[in-house]
């Protein structure tokens, strides 16, 4: 069986940290000046090298070089997971007095060290008030805010921070080539970054990596991570906007047979939404930071896939009071006016009838048949009474973009379609070439015509107005709210 790779990697020597440097640099110069504490508290989130730093600390402060496999019985490691009643640190208290037997500092490292009873704080406390002068504590924690202050104050308190995207992919990448695994530089950032600062993730996540076969590639990594891609959360983020459940529930639905983890997905939507706020004026909302906030809820949540389903359906429905107009009525709706019309044949005054007739032909079939004129034998002229047959078709390809087009205000001038929106994120996505072309084919089904289109914004939004983006649900009616 062969060696897990954090372990095989584990620091040897203070040198050979990285990413802590200001804790190395201070804790080397203290020992060449031999200025020494009686305790020493270290904290930090998990794999940035608190236990590494510690060991090597015990013993460094005795002179001796480090070696994992070497067991000294005057450096002792207790967990405080394991060890957190007051009978263990009174006994520890006990035995602090007696002498070392074979190194200069008798040192205890306490791992976890939040963990302790009350109880037990008390009695450790009355030890590093009045410790032997031969006894060196080092505490180690990820969680310094459960740490009474009376303990804090009484040791030399060292901040861990998380290890830097950068600096982990190159200490990745070193590693990688030592043990012949073929990755690029993509897929160490995405280990990286899921690792999320922590060397002991990152590294354990290459160890699981290796195995597989030929050179590793960003999509290798994706999938065996569960990571969603760039792509189908700007999706997510496009149907949240257009209001359009359908497609939120198929991309849900496609993400879940993929086998990624609701709370996975909410995280990732999360940390997108959180970088898209401070550069995307239409993200900078109340709905907005409300959604977030329910994201950051999701992992912990009993049920996260349900829960994130809920999150999202409650960002719709709260942020889209107002949806827009039901578009003009399709032709096809007005075949229905005859057989209405053509009904009451037996009544008295059969005139009166007529002349009720003919006003119908004039609103409705009239203006629809402009639609249809042909220009040419292959062509027909683009109208506005065209544009909402257009858009309805759209709905069949694509319900994101459909919803997108419900929001927008078309105008038709020099054989040219303007768009316009309300909100840059809508422009932006419609101005995609993918997401333009299905638009453009579908005209050009209609007319024969190749008609260019212009995506432009009406005016600049306002942050916080969040009344003005609509609400749509896939083939259901649409009642504006009261208010």
């Amino acid at each position: 069986m062969g060696r897990a790779l954090y372990r095989k990697y584990r620091p040897q020597s203070l040198d050979e940290i990285f990413g802590q440097e200001h804790i190395t640099d201070t804790l080397r110069n203290a020992i060449k000046k031999d200025a020494i504490s009686h305790a020493y508290l270290l904290t930090g989130p998990r794999g940035v090298g608190k236990t590494s730093i510690a060991r090597i600390l015990a013993y460094e402060l005795n002179a001796i070089p480090y070696d994992e496999s070497s067991t000294y019985m005057d450096i002792i490691e207790i967990d405080a997971a394991s060890n957190r009643r007051i009978d263990e640190i009174r006994d520890l208290r006990d035995k602090v007095n007696i002498l070392p037997s074979q190194l200069k500092y008798k040192i205890y490292i306490i791992d976890e060290v939040h963990m302790l009873t009350k109880e037990a704080f008390n009695a450790l406390l009355k030890t590093l008030e009045e410790p032997p002068a031969h006894v060196i504590f080092i505490l180690a924690t990820t969680e310094s805010h459960k740490l009474p202050d009376t303990i804090i104050s009484r040791t030399q308190h060292f901040t861990f921070k998380p290890i830097d995207t950068e600096t982990l992919v190159l200490q990745l990448g070193k590693i990688s080539k030592k043990e012949s695994i073929t990755i690029d530089k993509g897929a160490l950032t995405l280990l990286a970054q899921h690792g999320r600062g922590s060397f002991r993730d990152s590294i354990s996540l290459l160890d699981q990596v290796q195995g597989i076969e030929g050179k590793i590639d960003t999509l290798q990594i994706q999938r065996l991570l569960g990571i969603v891609s760039d792509e189908v959360l700007d999706q997510l983020l496009a149907a949240l906007q257009a209001g359009s459940l359908s497609e939120i529930a198929k991309l849900l639905e496609s993400l879940r047979t993929q086998g990624i983890q609701g709370s996975d997905i909410a995280k990732q939507l999360a940390q997108k939404i959180r970088d898209s706020i401070y550069v995307d004026t239409t993200m900078q909302s109340l709905a907005m930071t409300g959604l977030l906030k329910a994201l950051i809820d999701v992992p912990t949540s009993f049920n996260p896939d349900k829960y994130l389903e809920v999150v999202l359906l409650e960002y719709i429905f709260n942020s889209n009071p107002q949806p827009q107009p039901i578009p003009a009525p399709m032709p096809q709706q007005v075949e229905n006016v005859e057989p209405v019309q053509k009904q009451p044949k037996k009544e008295a005054a059969p005139e009166a009838q007529v002349k009720i007739e003919k006003p119908a032909p004039v609103t409705k079939p009239i203006p629809a048949k402009k639609t249809v004129v042909k220009s040419s034998a292959d062509h027909v002229d683009f109208s506005d009474e065209l544009w909402p047959i257009i858009v309805a078709e759209v709905k069949k390809t694509n319900s994101t973009i459909y919803g997108i087009l419900r929001m927008s205000q078309m105008k038709y001038d020099d054989n040219t379609i303007e768009l316009l929106f309300k909100f840059p994120f809508h422009q932006k996505q419609i101005n995609e070439a993918k997401n333009k072309k299905v638009i453009e084919e579908i005209i050009k089904k209609h007319t024969g015509q190749s008609i260019p289109i212009v995506c432009s914004l009406t005016e600049k939004p306002k942050s916080n107005n969040i009344d003005a983006i609509s609400n749509i649900f896939e083939g259901s009616e649409v009642l504006e709210s009261g208010s």
